[in-house]
């Protein structure tokens, strides 16, 4: 398997890494790069005319963001308003922006609420809004980036041959392990894999052109091998994820983890947190709570080395997302205007070997796909496939 940067030295080498919030200098692209970064942004925009845009912000998002999206609703003969929250950290729409968002036909959202509020859940499912998440998108520079101009039909061909290695029919385990000692087993059944595969993400469908649909933009994060979805989105159902995660590293630490630590899994929930050091006692707020997403990087212009602010996004990265039962007093500390709720955890690996029945989905971090002939047939349309898959920013 081909040699990729996995490692703890990796890490710390990298001149991108970032797991806690700084400032990036964006470098500016060419012409071409950018009118590539910028079709892609229209592309997955894909407001109708007619449409109603509401788009949900926070005091922190680069203003330009906000006109962006605006100037696509005006020129497509769209409809358009703005509800600025407090925070993305918000977990349940306000009240008094509910009928404000009920009117949209198309919504853009910096809101954690977004993927967890039942509310909005329901207006996808029951009134077919289309809802586009910009975590990846708060600055407006992001359109100069790799990233952002990867194609997006060869992202979908690399998300379709993940799918094709989950195993047609029956039952089976996915399985995750590492030369650190995880282990964890997630017992998939047909109908998780059933529900997964309905998925616009799981289709490697990325562009905001279906009814009910939700997309990441920038394209880069998930679709996830698990979540809570998959079991009915009912924290008090059995979730069948068991075992323990040696996590390399994680958002709210600057630097991998010094500390070999243990996080233990029963039932989708974190049992016990092993370890001695201050790394370990940090994580240990998120005993007792449930694995909501173990979701996995499919975009291999991402910077590897890139978690903040919701896990990596390169090929074969994974990021396990734990809410813990209460916030935690150090993420307010290092990351007080994080976009994510403090109750969030995302813990990280770069090298771990999935493995779905008898088939690899991952292997020490190399993620099988981007050798799929599908894949590269898909991407000799647009260059040099092995640079355009294989070679990773660090």
């Amino acid at each position: 398997m081909a040699l990729i940067p996995n490692s703890v030295s990796d890490i710390l080498k990298s001149k991108t890494r970032r797991g806690l919030p700084h400032p990036v200098d964006y470098p500016k692209a060419d012409t071409s790069s950018y009118v590539q970064g910028a079709d892609n942004f229209h592309k997955v925009m894909a407001i109708k005319p007619g449409d109603h845009v509401v788009m949900l912000t926070d005091p922190l998002l680069d203003p330009r963001v906000l006109q962006a999206v605006y100037g696509v609703a005006k020129a497509r003969g769209a409809t358009f308003t703005s509800y600025m929250g407090a925070s993305t950290r918000l977990m349940e729409v306000p009240d008094e922006a509910k009928a404000l968002i009920e009117r949209a036909t198309f919504v853009v959202s910096t809101w954690f609420a977004s993927v967890i509020d039942p509310f909005c859940i329901n207006l996808r499912r029951k009134k077919g809004q289309r809802w586009v998440k910009i975590t990846f998108f708060r600055n407006l520079d992001l359109l100069n980036t790799p990233q952002a101009r990867f194609p997006l039909d060869v992202l979908g061909e690399i998300i379709r041959a993940s799918s094709r290695a989950y195993p047609d029919k029956g039952n089976f385990d996915l399985r995750f392990t590492d030369e650190r000692g995880t282990d964890i087993v997630v017992n998939f059944t047909e109908e998780m894999r059933a529900i997964m595969k309905k998925d616009n993400r799981w289709r490697g469908h990325n562009v905001a052109d279906e009814d009910g649909c939700y997309i990441h933009y920038l394209p880069t994060h998930g679709p996830n091998l698990y979540e809570l979805k998959m079991v009915g989105c009912d924290h008090a159902a059995h979730m069948p994820v068991n075992g323990i995660l040696y996590p390399q590293w994680a958002v709210g630490f600057d630097k991998p983890f010094e500390e070999k630590i243990g996080v233990e899994f029963e039932n989708g929930r974190v049992r016990a947190v092993h370890g001695r050091g201050e790394e370990a006692e940090v994580l240990r707020f998120i005993v007792g709570g449930t694995l909501e997403e173990l979701g996995c990087g499919h975009n291999p212009k991402a910077p590897r080395f890139d978690i903040y602010p919701a896990g990596p996004n390169s090929p074969g990265a994974l990021h396990f997302g734990v809410n813990g039962l209460k916030e935690s007093e150090y993420l307010r500390r290092v990351m007080p205007y994080w976009e994510e709720p403090h109750v969030h955890m995302d813990m990280v690996t770069f090298d771990t070997t999935v493995t779905a029945g008898n088939r690899t989905v991952i292997d020490k971090g190399f993620l099988m796909a981007l050798r799929d002939p599908q894949v590269v047939a898909a991407a000799e349309r647009y260059g040099d496939p092995v640079d355009l898959l294989e070679n990773f920013p660090v």
